[in-house]
């Protein structure tokens, strides 16, 4: 497997860092020519992703930092997301279309970013979600 960071970053646990992580993905995805399409799906589940650290993660902790991370991974595009919490069980995750969870306010990012992504893989234990996207 080929793998090249294309850029890193990392910014406070403040929902205001959101507009530093757009740049970044404009800048990415201007340089790589990716298409509008996609374009679209990565800036939505990468800042969904950013959003979650800083709020579950981090828990708004602005002294804590949030990595992110872009690598170039054989044919797709990985964005590393990266908080300093205590992770969460990411295999047990509430479905948000079941009846009970339709009308809540939250708990549909996650679902949200594996719609919108080529795969989406968790390390170390949640703190650390990698969101692929196909080139082609």
């Amino acid at each position: 497997m080929s793998l090249t960071v294309i850029e890193k970053l990392s910014v406070p646990s403040e929902l205001s860092s959101l507009s530093i992580v757009e740049s970044l993905i404009d800048r990415v995805c201007g340089s790589l020519g990716v298409h509008e399409d996609a374009y679209g799906n990565i800036l939505i589940a990468v800042t969904e992703a950013v959003n979650n650290a800083v709020i579950h993660g981090n828990q708004f902790n602005s002294n804590v930092d949030i990595d992110v991370e872009v690598l170039d991974v054989d044919d797709r595009l990985c964005f590393s997301i990266k908080d300093r919490g205590n992770g969460f069980d990411f295999d047990n995750l509430p479905d948000p279309t079941a009846p009970e969870n339709i009308e809540k306010e939250n708990g549909r990012g996650i679902f949200l970013i594996k719609n919108l992504a080529d795969d989406l893989v968790f390390d170390e234990g949640g703190r650390v979600v990698n969101i692929f996207f196909n080139r082609a």
